[in-house]
This record gives structure tokens, C-alpha cells and sequence, in this order.
């Protein structure tokens, strides 16, 4: 199995909404299991991707959360992408 495989079956996509957005993310975070997670817009242009550590909580994903949030005021529509480990 080449690498591109493996990428897509360790991979998830979400359409939601842009008020969906910032609780779809935080719910992502919260579960613990994502290597990263990239959103894009809805013809599939990445506006953002974040990277996601063991140790990144708290104060370190207040800024990331601001960011997701000034994304959703703009977007009606958008894609997250959630890459597994």
C-alpha cells in the first residue's frame, strides 16, 4: 500500500456549516485522536491547517480557536479534514 493510500484511509471529512465550525473543531480537539486538522473552503482550497500535539491544550488552543472563529464568520460552507493517527 503506497503512502497516498494509507493518507486517505487515516483520513475523515466533515461538511458543516460556518456557525457548525468552531463546535465541530472543539469536539476534534477534545476526542484527542487527530494528528491535524485542515479546513477548506467549498471548492476545496485549504484556509487553515492546525496541528495537533499530545501536549497542545488550554492556552495554546485559545489563538487556533480565534482563528477557526474568524474563519466561520466568513464561510457558509466548508470542509474539515481530520487526519488520524
Amino acid at each position: 500500500m503506497d503512502t497516498e493510500d494509507q493518507n486517505k484511509q487515516n483520513q475523515e471529512e466533515f461538511k458543516v456549516d460556518g456557525e457548525e465550525l468552531i463546535r465541530k473543531v472543539k469536539e476534534l480537539i477534545k476526542a484527542g485522536n487527530a494528528r491535524r486538522i485542515i479546513i477548506k473552503n467549498d471548492v476545496g482550497e485549504s484556509l487553515i491547517e492546525i496541528p495537533l500535539t499530545i501536549g497542545a491544550v488550554g492556552a495554546l488552543i485559545a489563538p487556533v480557536l480565534a482563528a477557526v472563529g474568524a474563519i466561520a464568520a466568513l464561510m457558509t460552507k466548508c470542509t474539515i479534514v481530520v487526519v488520524k493517527k
